[in-house]
């Protein structure tokens, strides 16, 4: 291979390691305020400027410093499921790693994933029903694997396969569209597209086909709910608003509301735009230890870099 390439393969796997790192650390940031009002982070963090920006833990689940939640954890089994099945997403697959997650009694669960994981136990179809009401966030927080093990595929395969783990817990049109655009958009920053750029072939097609997502020329999008509209107009806010990783990480989470999600939502396409240097490095430590390597792990072996670990011998 000549240097050229090489050093192409070599910044796209780090950009995809950003992504990666930076999903969990705006989990594990934004999971200390998750449901809090920006007025109460103001309060508490009055010692801090007002401003929530560094690993502590606590927050409603009263996790350690550098514990992540379900939007990391589902990402990674999802990442798990798709490298059994040799790259390939399969709705079934999906499903039982879903499953085998929920079973794991992890601390926190989405009520539509959790309503819909039930009835996959209940008739083992791995689809939902398509429902008005199942707009919520929870399949866009778990994309990147996708993104990841689809790349350099063509666009419908990968919109197709954001459909297919999509639809195990969250089948609407919404929902779709956001995992698509997170997807697409992941993988034109891993080919080094600038923000301009996916502002132009990205961002402006989402907002005119679907004009709920607009977010430019809006108040500033506090107190985010789990609907996946207002997840995505705080995290758009912040990613075209705002100036590097941490800066943006820090400006999305302070908005409060489901401020672990669209921490990891923002720090997956901020860590494939501005790449792994770009990460605050006392961030990094403070991860928990296991979850660091697995999503490390998890990139190489999504775009093919390294392989499988080998069978014990033994």
């Amino acid at each position: 291979m000549s240097s050229a390439p090489a050093a192409a393969a070599a910044e796209v796997l780090a950009r995809a390691e950003a992504a990666y790192l930076g999903l969990a650390l705006g989990d594990a940031l934004g999971a200390t305020v998750e449901f809090m009002t920006p007025r109460e982070i103001a309060h508490q963090h009055a010692d801090q400027s007002g401003i929530h920006r560094e690993m502590v833990g606590g927050g409603w689940l009263k996790l350690r410093r550098g514990q992540v939640t379900d939007d990391t954890t589902m990402s990674l089994a999802l990442g798990e499921s798709i490298l059994a099945n040799h790259g390939r997403v399969e709705p079934l697959a999906c499903a039982q790693a879903f499953d085998a997650w929920m079973r794991g009694k992890p601390p926190d669960i989405g009520n539509t994933v959790r309503r819909n994981l039930v009835l996959f136990r209940r008739t083992a179809c791995p689809a939902a029903p398509a429902s008005e009401h199942d707009a919520g966030n929870g399949a866009a927080m778990r994309v990147l694997p996708v993104a990841l093990a689809t790349f350099g595929r063509p666009e419908a395969e990968v919109r197709a396969a954001c459909r297919a783990q999509a639809h195990v817990t969250h089948n609407n049109a919404m929902s779709d569209a956001a995992c698509e655009f997170l997807a697409l958009t992941v993988q034109d920053f891993l080919r080094g597209d600038s923000l301009r750029q996916v502002f132009r072939q990205r961002i402006g097609p989402l907002v005119a086909g679907h004009p709920q997502f607009s977010f430019r020329g809006k108040a500033r999008r506090a107190n985010p709910s789990g609907w996946v509209v207002e997840t995505m107009q705080a995290v758009l806010q912040a990613v075209v608003d705002v100036d590097g990783f941490e800066n943006c990480v820090v400006d999305v989470v302070n908005r409060g509301g489901d401020a672990d999600t669209t921490g990891a939502i923002a720090g997956m396409l901020a860590g494939a735009l501005y790449g792994r240097e770009a990460l605050p490095a006392r961030w990094v430590k403070a991860l928990d230890p296991a979850i660091r390597e697995d999503c490390i792990g998890q990139a190489r072996r999504l775009l093919g870099q390294v392989p499988p670990p080998a069978p014990d011998a033994t």
